[in-house]
């Protein structure tokens, strides 16, 4: 180690932070074995990136560790006896017991932890990253992967849009040589992760990741340059963990002649070197810090183990899914006609106007207006720091929409297609989703959906996916088909803390138009509306289904239909489902979605097991087929459930 310039006191506090890690590992493997603890991700040996790069940064600038970064929680001055609660699953930890180990956040720490998946980190950080440059407060991002992690798309997708948007932010890679059990020849193909920094266009560096100096002093320099620059930095920290991948991997895949040679690269162990070699401090002041730590450790353990489990009851627990917001009806007498489309534009429009911490990310949305021209003449009126072009990826995207909402920021991410949410689907599923629940941060995100069939568009431009996301607790899912209520619901999604998921039917952009309500109005969400009553047979449906049901009618010359649009799939409003059945005693339901696991089934099978007794005919479900939306018209016609509604109402009718 080189000597650099620091009193015995910085020495001392650099040893407390690299050890204090170091030492919980080593209670908590015997803890392990004791059956204590269930599983723990080591991070022996590489403590002094995590240590070193945590203290070279303001503590308001947010890190984003991964699962062996022990080192920085601990130098973020994490409570021992919490993150102990942590590990075991206690009321007191971080989640509630509802995630384990270092799946969580702490905004007071300015830390949000990772996932499981480890990609969406990336994308989580650049949000971070956007929110300080859109503040202009000269702070940082820092996000963690492993040599192993930045394999994933998610890694690639990041320091493209880093770059692209010039976002302030390092992104760390901890190469210790393995991803797991695999080693880095059957990882990547390039002798450096700094030479992947030429192709995204942004300055890269390679450190020795054992050396606490050179982590340290080279992340405030990076932290300077981008400082003056605001521009991205890629860091490689050469490094190497003793253990293995979680205790119960072992080691078994690294040769003998290796483990022994990073073994001689400890970094504590060379730390305490220096100290000695440099200075007067001698055994016995690093022995104190260790035996006050331990004894901090213990003490911490004992409270914890100690302290209650998490207790919940059903109800508790749902109510934790969503974070709580009052809804404020805001409305006018005021009408004019508008088309679908152009309600949805005013909705943004309005929704932009009123809050100036929201966001609009999608590809080609700004000068080109998007694919369908809904957020055309936007970026003119509101610039392009909130009218964001993106790159030709949804997962950052997607995942940067939760850094947003950690930072304060509201954001509508416009997927081109609704069928291209699915190379985003992780971000959505796992982490927005999932955010509130696990650790208590809200995920402030309005993903926007053009959706459905008959415009000749084909299997991937065409498919209905609403049903993927009412499976998803903690999502929203709002379907509207009327100009009013899309104008509405959606406002009413922006203002709404949670994420939801809001889909247009691209078939009704421009094909109707009615009177909406002028200037910022809402709809709740959760609320279905009766298009037509009647005591017959009741009819459910949403989306393009509620068209396609008044047009049978009229076909029909039939008026003793109750039509129900339920305009919110998730929260349902199963009480005026519940209402109309009293009435009626049939009911048959209406989407455009194939059959199997349809959202139809979800709501069929809710009647059978609550309101059996009002049943006076099976319940029906009219749906396009099992298979991907064909192009050709006659095959699309064949296809959607359209071609078949009318004979199926016909027969419960009859029953």
């Amino acid at each position: 180690m080189k000597k650099p310039n620091y009193t015995n006191d910085d020495l001392m506090n650099f040893y407390h932070y690299l050890v204090l890690p170091r030492l919980i590992e080593e209670k908590m493997l015997i803890l392990l074995r004791q059956g204590k603890i269930s599983k723990w991700f080591s991070g022996m040996g590489q403590e002094a990136v995590s240590v070193g790069i945590t203290l070279a940064l303001d503590n308001d600038e947010y890190v984003l560790p991964l699962h062996r970064n022990l080192g920085v929680f601990t130098s973020r001055k994490i409570d021992l006896f919490r993150l102990f609660c942590q590990f075991q699953g206690k009321l007191d930890g971080f989640t509630k017991g509802r995630d384990r180990s270092f799946h969580f956040g702490s905004k007071q720490h300015s830390i949000i932890g990772m996932i499981s998946h480890l990609g969406p980190q990336m994308g989580v950080a650049l949000g971070v990253a956007l929110a300080n440059k859109l503040k202009n407060n000269n702070k940082i991002a820092v996000v963690f992967s492993g040599d192993g992690g930045a394999s994933e798309g998610d890694f690639h997708e990041a320091l493209n849009v880093a770059s692209v948007w010039t976002l302030p932010i390092i992104f760390v890679v901890e190469n210790n040589g393995y991803g797991l059990s695999t080693p880095s020849n059957e990882q990547f193909n390039c002798k450096s992760f700094k030479d992947k920094g030429v192709g995204y266009g942004m300055k890269a560096h390679s450190i020795d990741g054992n050396n606490f100096f050179d982590v340290f002093e080279k992340v405030k320099k990076i932290k300077e340059k981008i400082q003056k620059e605001g521009k991205p930095h890629l860091l490689e920290c050469l490094t190497f963990r003793v253990r293995g991948h979680e205790e119960s991997s072992g080691t078994k895949y690294v040769p003998e002649s290796e483990m022994k040679k990073w073994k001689s690269y400890d970094p504590i162990k060379n730390f305490r070197n220096f100290i000695f070699e440099n200075t007067k401090i001698d055994t016995s002041h690093l022995e104190k810090i260790e035996n006050d730590i331990r004894s901090e450790i213990d003490k911490s353990w004992s409270l914890a183990e100690n302290s209650l489990f998490s207790k919940s009851s059903v109800k508790d627990e749902l109510s934790d899914v969503y974070q709580k917001y009052d809804f404020i009806k805001k409305d006018n007498n005021k009408t004019k006609e508008l088309r679908f489309i152009d309600a949805i534009s005013e909705a943004i429009d309005f929704s932009m106007s009123k809050y100036n911490n929201l966001i609009i990310m999608g590809q080609d949305i700004a000068e080109y207006g998007g694919v369908f021209k809904v957020t055309e003449g936007l970026v003119n009126k509101y610039g392009k720091d909130r009218v964001r072009n993106t790159p030709l990826c949804e997962s950052v995207i997607l995942s940067s929409a939760l850094g947003l909402s950690v930072c304060g920021f509201k954001s509508i991410v416009e997927m081109q297609f609704a069928d291209f949410v699915s190379t985003g689907f992780n971000a959505i599923v796992n982490n927005l989703a999932k955010s509130y629940y696990r650790w208590g941060q809200n995920s402030d995100v309005t993903v926007r959906m053009p959706t459905g069939a008959g415009v000749g568009a084909g299997p991937f431009h065409s498919q209905s996916n609403e049903a993927w996301f009412t499976h998803t607790p903690g999502l929203k899912v709002v379907y509207p088909a009327f100009p009013n209520d899309a104008k509405g619901l959606l406002i009413a999604s922006v203002e709404d803390p949670n994420p939801v998921m809001y889909f247009e039917h691209k078939a009704l952009y421009r094909s109707i138009k009615e009177n909406v309500s002028e200037n910022y109005s809402n709809i709740e969400l959760g609320v279905a509306n009766v298009i037509r009553s009647g005591n017959e047979v009741s009819i459910i449906s949403y989306g393009m289904g509620v068209h396609w049901a008044i047009s049978t009618l009229e076909k029909l010359n039939y008026r003793d239909a109750d039509l129900i649009d339920l305009r919110t799939l998730v929260p349902l409003d199963f009480e005026l489902i519940k209402k109309s059945l009293k009435k009626t005693g049939k009911l048959i339901i209406l989407q455009e979605d194939c059959h199997i696991g349809g959202f139809a089934s979800h709501i069929s099978s809710l009647i059978s097991e609550k309101c059996f007794e009002l049943l006076d005919a099976p319940i029906f479900i009219c749906s396009s087929i099992d298979t991907p939306v064909p192009f050709s018209k006659n095959l699309e016609d064949n296809f959607l459930a359209k071609s078949r509604f009318e004979d199926k109402l016909l027969n419960l009718i009859e029953y």
